[in-house]
């Protein structure tokens, strides 16, 4: 945990404030007022900052925007400390971009539960971070991949949203459920760092051996998170990363890989991003195809209904196609905004040269195999 910065013109409270916090087993810095606080700032790299509203040169609103103009390493988490209590001014509090208020006087106890609140939000912060580092990290390997795991991010959104307002899977579709799956959905392919380079970066056709290898990458994936959640079993968002990670690839006929998992038999985070990642492989460009429409995608997605996916998801998507065309437009790669079909022939059929669970069109220079 990074240091927390105490700043008041009153040195009786930096005193007590100060003593609170080191008791309670954290590191202190302090600071007379807010001129002084940026000092610090700039010299150390500071998590949390308690500053009081009122000081003279600079207070602790003005504090809060040269807070949020600082370009540091991470976000700062700020409490203000306040005798302000109107409406009004705890709005123009978080206008300024104060993250939250103790009134005065406040009470030993409340002070270290507000702060161990801003760090379960700054451990939250971090974990996004490094999660998303991660996943760029193995799609750096894969020279077309672009904005893959946003845009997949963003469809998975849009489609857990979908299916949460009325579909049979309501009830599994909760707040935390959406938070998890956007969370982790990044981390489908990180598997592919255990994929040689002449496999995964092979721009023609795979051999059957080649495929093989590639469809490693689902376990290499789930095994690694598996050993990470030996150090943290009751990580959620490590589960539903293993889950997604193992199950991505699965098709609703049984007829996918590694498991050949059958319908529900498939966790449910798995059969959304199956997908997304689907449509995202169809609409954008690769080396062994031209980016679809959104009008042909629609089509191939609609005819996998019941074989390769989830005929419910299939139909929440359906509902939200317009969104999903939205977000490809907004996200598309250069070249990429005005597809067209071509001469190639879309197929949902098992090939054995190729990556079977893409759904994605076979053209003449070879099947696909990328992600």
């Amino acid at each position: 945990m990074k240091p927390i910065l105490v700043v008041d013109d009153d040195e009786i409270v930096v005193s007590m404030v100060s003593a609170i916090l080191r008791r309670g087993g954290y590191e202190v810095r302090t600071a007379g007022d807010g001129s002084e606080a940026l000092g610090v700032i700039t010299k150390e790299s500071i998590g949390i900052v308690i500053s009081d509203w009122d000081m003279p040169k600079m207070d602790g609103i003005t504090l809060c925007r040269a807070i949020r103009s600082h370009s540091g390493d991470g976000y700062i988490y700020v409490i203000l400390l306040t005798s302000q209590t109107k409406k009004e001014q705890r709005v123009a509090g978080l206008a300024a971009g104060a993250d939250d208020f103790l009134s005065k006087p406040f009470d030993p106890a409340e002070l270290i539960e507000r702060v161990r609140v801003a760090e379960r939000i700054l451990q939250l912060e971090t974990r996004d971070a490094l999660i998303f580092a991660m996943a760029k990290l193995a799609e750096s390997r894969d020279p077309e991949t672009g904005q893959h795991l946003e845009r997949v991010q963003r469809f998975s959104a849009i489609l857990c949203r979908e299916l949460a307002i009325d579909s049979p899977y309501s009830d599994q579709i909760s707040a935390e459920f959406m938070r998890l799956i956007y969370q982790t959905s990044p981390l489908h392919d990180i598997g592919k760092v255990g994929i040689p380079d002449a496999v995964l970066q092979k721009p023609g056709k795979l051999t059957d051996d080649e495929f093989e290898i590639m469809k490693r990458h689902t376990e290499i994936g789930a095994e690694a998170i598996r050993e990470t959640l030996k150090h943290a079993p009751s990580a959620k968002y490590l589960q539903m990363a293993m889950e997604i990670a193992i199950s991505h690839h699965e098709k609703f006929d049984g007829s996918g890989y590694p498991r050949a998992l059958k319908g529900s038999a498939i966790p449910l985070s798995g059969r959304i991003i199956a997908l997304v990642d689907v449509y995202d492989a169809l609409t954008t460009k690769r080396v062994y195809k031209p980016a679809f429409p959104h009008a042909k995608a629609l089509d191939i997605i609609s005819d996998g209904a019941g074989s390769h996916f989830d005929p419910v998801i299939v139909q929440a998507f359906l509902r939200a196609e317009a969104e999903f065309d939205l977000v490809r437009v907004l996200m598309a790669e250069d070249g990429e905004r005005s597809p067209t079909a071509g001469t190639l022939s879309p197929t949902l059929t098992n090939a054995s040269t190729g990556h079977p669970s893409e759904a994605i069109a076979t053209p003449t220079t070879g099947a696909p195999h990328t992600c």
